[in-house]
């Protein structure tokens, strides 16, 4: 046994023990480095409570809130794993584990810095580093934790639409790097007193504000999107996803309840991630926003179900599902800024563009397990483009007080513009670093895994664990195709000696 342990010892590279060694020592003295500033805050909350003595309730709210949409990840973790096939299904629910795991210590030690600091112009903070400092505050962690689970869902867009064949080691690098980095980056410019929201010839453009997402439609649906968009271009379709004309294969996903599930869950997070977006249970405006949450998300169910009705013949499930989510998408940043009658219109649209760009990209050679791609990032644009359309002028920026944000159909054309520009830059950031860091991935760890693997299922080469271990199932490197009830019945009466009746 000793001897064994021995072996296994040496077979470590000495240089992996030292970067090891070396990143630990790193990350210490950085805490160290922070550790005289940590009283510099209210970590009691003693003070805040004094100055504001109805603080409790917001703080309760933004909780709740956060807590509904951290249960989102439940949602995206059946959805994608009903949307995949059996031998997968552990991968799936392991990525969606882990990168809210990682997500959490990258944003802790990084990304809340980079996005909240108080630099309006670069694209680093100055503060809140391993939230200590200043950002040893009550008010400050709660904050944190809001956009936290904010950044987990951007980072967990990506997993479904890639599902079925990337590294795991690949993945969590990603969950990484977008936490820290893409995700807080953007959402800086935009919630942080960036650019986009809050230099001076945004705001001359907008009437008094620049470009705004109130609830993430860009900040953390686009961004999600189109890092997906990067990562299936360069990843390539799953094997047996077209035919040697190039033409799509569907792929079926093995359980539409776990899908349906899904929604359902992500559906009812919504109503944390849209209302809570108002940080405080005192703006009453939360009831509007969750009526309109649910308006665009029934609107865009409904319309995508007729939309592949009339396309296929049947009512698909699977295409409804994504109308909903893709509803809610759409509705995100303009929630709080529209009536409830441009809420059902905004949906309406959200299932056009959930069916016809999922189409479009399916037959570009773009295979998205999933959906997300046309789901959060088409929508994620829409949404962003919806508000300056539709902003009514009966809300202001996250309060009742002028300036009261109107769109371009309520005589603002400037507030459009600023979103036309705040769309432009969320596509050129998103898919850029999106590209790029899949790219040196591909060429440095790899992205991919190997043919054999991928045949045989992520669950057992990735992870050595199957989710459904009494299940005996074979499938071919090409799926075979799949005959409905109707083109049987057919067949069969075709056959010498069937009599029909």
């Amino acid at each position: 046994m000793a001897e064994e342990r021995s072996e296994k010892k040496r077979e470590t590279p000495i240089s992996q023990r030292r970067l090891a060694a070396v990143v630990v020592f790193v990350l210490v003295m950085m805490i160290l480095v922070l550790i005289p500033g940590v009283m510099a805050g209210d970590p009691t909350g003693a003070r805040t409570l004094e100055e504001n003595p109805g603080a409790p309730v917001d703080y309760v709210w933004v909780l709740i809130c956060g807590s509904l949409v951290m249960f989102m990840q439940a949602g995206f973790a059946m959805l994608e794993a009903g949307f995949s096939r059996a031998k997968n299904v552990t991968n799936v629910l392991m990525k969606n584990m882990v990168d809210y795991a990682v997500g959490s210590l990258a944003f802790f030690a990084v990304g809340f810095a980079l996005m909240m600091g108080t630099s309006a112009y670069l694209l680093v903070g100055t503060d809140g580093f391993f939230l200590a400092g200043e950002a040893y505050d009550v008010g400050t962690i709660l904050n944190w934790f809001f956009m936290l689970v904010f950044c987990a869902t951007a980072a967990t867009i990506v997993s479904g639409a890639i599902a079925e064949r990337p590294k795991f080691s690949m993945y969590v690098l990603y969950s990484a790097i977008i936490s820290a980095i893409i995700y807080p980056i953007y959402g800086h410019w935009l919630w942080g007193g960036g650019w986009l929201s809050s230099a001076d010839f945004m705001t001359a453009l907008g009437g008094g504000y620049g470009a705004l997402d109130f609830a993430g439609s860009g900040v953390v649906h686009a961004v999600g999107g189109y890092v997906a968009l990067a990562a299936c271009i360069l990843l390539g379709p799953r094997i047996g996803r077209y035919n040697s004309q190039g033409k799509p294969i569907p792929i079926p996903g093995h359980n539409i309840s776990l899908a349906v599930l899904g929604a359902f869950i992500l559906w009812f997070g919504w109503f944390g991630f849209n209302p809570g977006s108002t940080l405080s249970a005192h703006e009453l405006r939360i009831s509007v926003i969750a009526v309109n949450t649910n308006l665009a998300a029934a609107a865009g169910a409904l319309t995508a179900m007729f939309i592949a009705w009339n396309k296929v013949g049947k009512a698909d499930v699977v295409m409804t599902i994504n109308g909903a989510i893709a509803g809610l998408v759409a509705i995100t940043a303009p929630c709080a800024w529209v009536a409830p009658w441009a809420a059902v219109v905004i949906g309406i649209v959200a299932g056009f563009i959930v069916c016809y760009g999922y189409w479009f990209l399916e037959r570009r050679g773009v295979d998205d397990v999933v959906g997300a791609i046309p789901v959060h990032g088409f929508n994620g644009t829409w949404g962003l483009l919806a508000l300056g359309l539709f902003a009514d002028g009966t809300y202001g920026n996250y309060t009742t007080e002028a300036p009261l944000v109107t769109g371009l159909l309520y005589g603002n054309p400037g507030f459009f513009l600023c979103q036309l520009i705040s769309v432009a830059v969320n596509f050129a950031w998103a898919f850029g670093t999106g590209f790029l860091l899949f790219y040196i991935l591909k060429r440095t760890v790899g992205i991919r895994v190997s043919p054999e693997e991928e045949l045989v299922g992520l669950d057992i080469s990735e992870h050595g664990v199957v989710t459904y271990p009494d299940f005996v199932y074979s499938e071919p490197a090409k799926p075979t195709r799949i005959i409905r009830m109707s083109e049987a019945v057919i067949e069969r009466e075709d056959e010498p000696g069937t009599e029909r009746g």
